[in-house]
């Protein structure tokens, strides 16, 4: 019993000498390097990228990025502190395929929104900076095609995969891109864009990094599968008619009560008015008894 009180008192001094809570705080830290290193969502190409691409991109960053995002992608504030270019650091590679491959950048100016334009940079160009992006940080990689694609699936999978998609969307997406995708306005001058035709890819990398006002739906949030059964739904309205008619762009109500009151109460008012003023009155005059 003496010996065990020993030996516990020996390791309570060793535990409360001043090394212990270094060796501590590096045991910690390198478990939990060694944790991230593993689970971390896999970079873009980041095992295909040469050093030549990842060189490549960097010349194309700084001539036409760092103004605003820093010539190491830290970002950038004006001298009264407004934000020229967030950080670029950890955004992965699938935010700057989406944001260079739409055109939307380079910025033209800056604004409220930043709208999609004709790209700037060929496919090999876009690669090459979003290798460069991916070398600064992990992040969510670009998708793959079989991501979303729904091929080998059976034609009652395929509907399952849309039911499913449309429940997400109408309970997700709804409120700012329409119920048909047709987009619809923001606060402050933005707009939630028209995802309808769009291609399959850019719509996996929006949900996978939120771009702009947009929250970004990790897989965390949105498994997978249910991104893709999110584009299959996107995709099945493309083929949808439109059962009532005239679908005014898909825009909602607004649209539709504009062209109830328009067209159909204002020809109903001219065809009053009209009536009223060729009404048929008789010549003769009355007869005095």
């Amino acid at each position: 019993m003496r010996l065990l009180n020993r030996s516990a008192g020996r390791l309570s001094r060793h535990r409360r000498g001043p090394l212990a809570g270094l060796a501590v705080v590096l045991l910690g830290l390198l478990l939990t390097g060694g944790l991230y290193t593993v689970f971390s969502p896999a970079q873009a190409g980041s095992a295909a990228a040469s050093e030549e691409q990842i060189a490549q991109g960097r010349e194309l960053f700084l001539v036409s990025c760092s103004f605003c995002h820093g010539q190491n992608g830290e970002g950038m504030r004006s001298q009264d502190g407004n934000q020229l270019g967030p950080s670029l650091v950890g955004v992965g590679a699938a935010a700057v395929d989406f944001q260079v491959g739409t055109g939307r950048m380079p910025m033209a100016r800056p604004g409220a929104q930043v709208p999609r334009k004709p790209e700037t940079f060929d496919q090999d160009e876009i690669a090459a900076l979003a290798a460069y992006v991916a070398s600064l940080g992990p992040g969510p990689a670009i998708p793959d095609e079989s991501d979303y694609s729904l091929e080998g699936m059976s034609d009652e999978e395929r509907q399952q995969a849309i039911t499913n998609g449309g429940q997400i969307f109408l309970t997700n997406c709804t409120a700012c891109h329409n119920f048909e995708g047709s987009g619809g306005a923001m606060p402050r001058g933005g707009f939630a864009p028209k995802i309808r035709g769009v291609e399959p890819r850019y719509i996996y990398e929006a949900l996978l990094t939120g771009p702009q006002n947009m929250p970004n739906f990790t897989n965390g949030n949105l498994s997978p599968d249910e991104k893709r059964d999110v584009i299959a739904y996107l995709g099945s309205l493309e083929d949808m008619p439109d059962y009532g008619g005239f679908g005014l762009g898909g825009l909602g109500p607004v649209p539709e009560g504009l062209a109830a009151w328009v067209l159909g109460i204002g020809s109903l008012v001219g065809a009053a008015v009209w009536i009223a003023a060729h009404t048929t009155r008789s010549t003769k005059k009355k007869v005095e008894a």
